[in-house]
């Protein structure tokens, strides 16, 4: 089993964060007239970036050492800054949010076709084609 996720790597992991946003933009435009509501959105970058890190990463030898890592959020989520402020205090604007919701579904697709192409060279291989 090692040695399949060593030959898909990070896609795994990607593709549920890539779903996890999806879902996150879905919320947005789900809450796009509640008053108050802040939207939200992953920081994709900087979640693959500490998963790359937790790999590589330094440990203190002491505990008298400080941490030079910044704390982020595990799950990665950020609140959006919008362009225009609502009076409600919504910070939703349906034309960003849609707009992000088809280029993350965009790029779900794309991984998921990248994956597909992987798994099917991994079958022929095995398969002696």
């Amino acid at each position: 089993m090692n040695l399949l996720n060593n030959m898909m790597g990070l896609q795994e992991q990607t593709l549920q964060l890539k779903a996890r946003r999806l879902e996150v933009i879905a919320q947005n435009i789900a809450n796009a007239d509640t008053p108050n509501y802040k939207a939200r959105d992953i920081d994709f970058k900087a979640v693959l970036g500490a998963t790359q890190q937790q790999e590589t990463a330094m440990e203190a030898t002491k505990s008298g050492h400080y941490s030079s890592a910044q704390t982020m959020s595990p799950d990665g989520m950020r609140f959006r800054t919008p362009f225009n402020t609502s009076f409600d205090g919504n910070t939703v604007e349906m034309s960003l949010e849609q707009a992000q919701y088809g280029k993350a579904a965009g790029d779900y697709q794309a991984t998921l076709n990248f994956l597909q192409s992987r798994i099917g060279g991994i079958r022929k291989a095995l398969k002696g084609e």
